[in-house]
């Protein structure tokens, strides 16, 4: 088959889920395309990106500085998808665009494809527009992930993906938490299936924890640095830790906006002994520091903005890895974790909660390695991304026969 991956910046190091979708399926035979918004803004590059050759068949859509190009190039081509475009825009309820117009223009000269993937329910929309507009002949299919199920249809309203829901193939939302939404929504129950993302287990070696010789216990956060991490209350949490237990070491792997007012905070209850915020890491530093750590805190809130995770992939990683995980009743992640037997999942926000499960496992490090055992067979049985990518391939494959 023919696919395009619909992306926003690509290649993006913490969407690791969609990589893992494209080289899976590149590896079952397909060729694949990749429509995205724009470059990632610096930072580092998956080793995948190059091995699969990945940029060469990376497709950035235009600015609207490209237009008078476009019409001096293509000028019937340009003049109807201006046409088109309008109408698109319309039934969607969106304002007319020339970004929608150089989209069309764009995806109309890559050709055919059998299946168009958008990740994100914002992106699928914007796809069916460019199927109305004739720019994309395909089946299109959706994964909902978090964002597109929180903050769009909270910014746009609730009938956002009325459109999308009327003509799309295909919606997979990536939990059961976000199908029980969309249906409310008003997503037709048949066209629609839970897929999870995952992760390579092969590429994260399993291994019971056990204290160090030094008698440190080591904490790690990994994540970007917006609210809906929670980091703030990982933080607070580790600050009434270290009260009690001085042998505490919390790492905060990330980069985001709340730098700086993290950095603030560790100084202001006084931890920056105990914590360390050190910037984002590529792939094969972040598998090798969990390979030194003990406990995976992931804090997850709900955002003022509604903001939400969907199933954070960190956490499949880190469970494979063996470590125990405290976290947070949010979104999917009770879908993933299980409280009691591979970590601990508290209320959001719950500062207290989560620093009495920190210390029921500093306390306790005989539990850690049934705890890590609990959470690589739950990645091994429903988080394996060969499996899922099989999955995904006999949808497509059905889809278009």
């Amino acid at each position: 088959m023919r696919i395009a991956f619909i992306a926003g910046a690509f290649p993006n190091l913490s969407q690791t889920f969609v990589l893992n979708q494209i080289t899976g399926l590149i590896e079952r035979g397909h060729e694949v395309d990749i429509l995205a918004s724009r470059p990632p803004k610096g930072g580092k590059e998956h080793p995948d990106v190059e091995a699969y050759g990945l940029m060469a068949h990376t497709y950035y859509w235009p600015k609207p500085s490209a237009f008078l190009g476009a019409l001096a190039r293509h000028p019937a081509q340009t003049l109807s998808m201006i046409a088109t475009s309008v109408l698109a825009a319309s039934a969607c309820g969106e304002p007319w665009s020339l970004e929608l117009v150089l989209k069309g223009i764009l995806a109309g000269e890559r050709g055919r494809y059998d299946i168009v993937l958008a990740h994100f329910g914002n992106l699928g929309r914007e796809a069916q527009m460019l199927r109305d507009m004739g720019a994309l002949d395909a089946r299109l299919v959706t994964v909902f992930h978090g964002y597109d199920m929180s903050v769009f249809p909270r910014e746009k309203g609730p009938r956002v993906y009325d459109r999308l829901f009327g003509h799309g193939e295909l919606f997979l939302p990536i939990s059961e938490h976000w199908r029980a939404l969309l249906v409310e929504m008003g997503a037709p129950e048949r066209r629609l299936g839970v897929h999870r993302m995952g992760i390579d287990c092969k590429r994260f070696a399993f291994a019971e924890r056990a204290p160090d010789a030094d008698g440190i216990v080591r904490i790690v956060t990994i994540g970007r640095l917006v609210e809906k991490k929670g980091v703030e209350y990982a933080i607070r949490a580790i600050a009434q830790l270290v009260e009690h237990h001085q042998n505490i070491e919390y790492v905060v792997v990330g980069d985001g906006p709340l730098n700086d007012g993290l950095q603030a905070l560790i100084d202001e209850l006084d931890v920056g002994k105990f914590v360390r915020l050190v910037g984002w890491m590529g792939q094969g530093e972040i598998v090798a520091l969990l390979a030194s750590q003990h406990l995976l805190l992931a804090p997850s809130v709900t955002a003022a903005n509604g903001d939400k995770e969907g199933i954070p992939v960190v956490l499949m990683e880190a469970m494979a890895m063996g470590l125990p995980v405290v976290s947070t009743l949010h979104s999917g992640i009770a879908e993933l974790v299980e409280d009691g037997m591979s970590g601990y999942l508290v209320a959001e926000r719950d500062v207290d909660a989560l620093a009495e499960r920190l210390e029921a496992l500093v306390c306790d490090p005989a539990r850690w390695p049934a705890m890590g055992r609990a959470g690589r067979a739950m990645v091994e049985r429903e988080f394996d991304v060969e499996v899922l990518n099989d999955r995904l391939d006999a949808l497509l494959q059905t889809l278009v026969s």
